[in-house]
């Protein structure tokens, strides 16, 4: 098996916005997609008063995390959890808040590098694509359970995979015959089944289908739209969410969120905004941040990344500071 490794998307401007809010005594940060450990690293490293509580739902992830950040002693703790359980981590931790939360989504470099994953396309492997191996259905039993209604439906809204039907209606007429459990009977249907000049445009044909039963199989959309508010309303006054999204919808989900907790509710018409009626968090980030060029040819996965940042700048309306 290979040594996981993973290069983080754009390190020093996630660090550059996380670090106002941990530049005070035991400041907390919550990693909400631990991995590999590398933005935790980097902030153990250069917030020297913070410590990091770091939640992974990948048990293999965590213990490499554990070992890699083992030098910092009691500043880093590892949390088996999905981060929609945010709020039971925190309340665990006997905190009643906390300075910053950071989201890395989608999946990481170490576990595409791990074959008997089954993340990846390029080779074959066991359907599986659970983040968390311990618990869930299977990439293979969702291939081979639901309807071509509900395989058209993943593949389209979370594939954005213009060939859904027609993949859907071939899958659901092969495993008649023998149901699918490796990667390499999957591409190979794809490669029939989508057109070849759609297959000379927009990167491996089969790069739309494995993100979509990715996100269905570990239900990311449904866990991100609950984790985003709870890690809102869990920071402190000055302190910050931070979010790198690699998909559409993902971003939208945190557009949504960001925007309504940033929003005036002071009618238009008022000529100015009573005192206390102010929102309660601020955008850091002026829409979504991009990667440089630079970065993006030393590591392609940030092509797609979508940054955001929002701070809590003052209490919830109604709750005394």
């Amino acid at each position: 098996m290979p040594t996981p490794s993973h290069v983080p998307v754009l390190l020093d401007r996630v660090v550059s916005l996380l670090a106002p809010a941990l530049d005070r005594d035991d400041a907390v940060l919550v990693d909400c997609t631990l991995g590999l450990g590398g933005h935790t690293e980097a902030v153990l490293e250069r917030c020297p008063r913070a410590r990091v509580i770091g939640i992974d739902r990948d048990t293999a992830a965590l213990e490499l995390a554990r070992t890699r950040l083992a030098a910092y002693g009691e500043r880093f703790t590892g949390v088996h959890a999905v981060y929609d359980e945010l709020p039971d981590v925190i309340a665990d931790q006997g905190l009643r808040d906390v300075d910053a939360v950071l989201f890395d989504l989608g999946v990481s470099s170490m576990q595409l590098d791990v074959r008997e994953r089954g993340f990846a396309y390029a080779e074959d492997a066991p359907l599986d694509m659970r983040m968390d191996g311990t618990r869930g259905p299977t990439a293979a039993d969702v291939l081979n359970t639901y309807s071509a209604a509900e395989l058209t439906r993943v593949l389209r809204d979370y594939g954005e995979e213009k060939f859904a039907r027609k993949i859907a209606g071939a899958v659901v007429r092969d495993r008649a015959t023998a149901p699918f459990t490796t990667s390499g009977r999957l591409v190979e249907l794809l490669y029939a089944e989508i057109p070849a000049p759609a297959r000379r445009t927009g990167g491996h044909p089969a790069k739309r289908t494995f993100q979509a039963l990715r996100m269905e199989v570990n239900d990311e959309l449904a866990v991100l739209r609950r984790a985003i508010p709870a890690a809102i309303d869990a920071i402190n006054v000055g302190g910050r969410v931070v979010v790198e999204s690699y998909h559409s919808l993902e971003d939208r989900l945190v557009k949504q969120a960001f925007t309504a907790s940033t929003r005036s509710t002071v009618p238009h018409d008022l000529p100015f905004v009573p005192e206390g009626s102010e929102p309660a968090l601020r955008l850091v980030t002026r829409g979504s941040e991009k990667a440089h060029q630079h970065e993006i040819d030393e590591n392609p996965r940030a092509a797609s990344v979508r940054l955001r940042a929002i701070e809590r700048v003052r209490p919830d309306r109604g709750v005394a500071p």
